[in-house]
């Protein structure tokens, strides 16, 4: 489906950096799929709730440089 959208420079540059491409479709399908991403990603992490941890830094710690 075609679209005509005004799109600032700048920020299109900023974001071709930061995604790595390097065409205007490229880049805003990229950005509209990174969008998508963060919000199913922040939905999970709602679904899923708080979880209760039991454990001070230093076994946190330990825990982490186990594997």
């Amino acid at each position: 489906m075609r679209r005509t959208v005004v799109i600032d420079d700048d920020l299109l540059q900023e974001a071709r950096q930061v995604l790595g491409t390097s065409g205007v479709r490229e880049t805003v399908e990229a950005g509209l799929r990174e969008a998508v991403r963060r919000y199913r990603i922040e939905q999970l992490r709602r679904s899923l709730g708080k979880i209760e941890f039991d454990l001070t830094g230093e076994e946190l710690t330990r825990l982490r440089n186990e594997e």
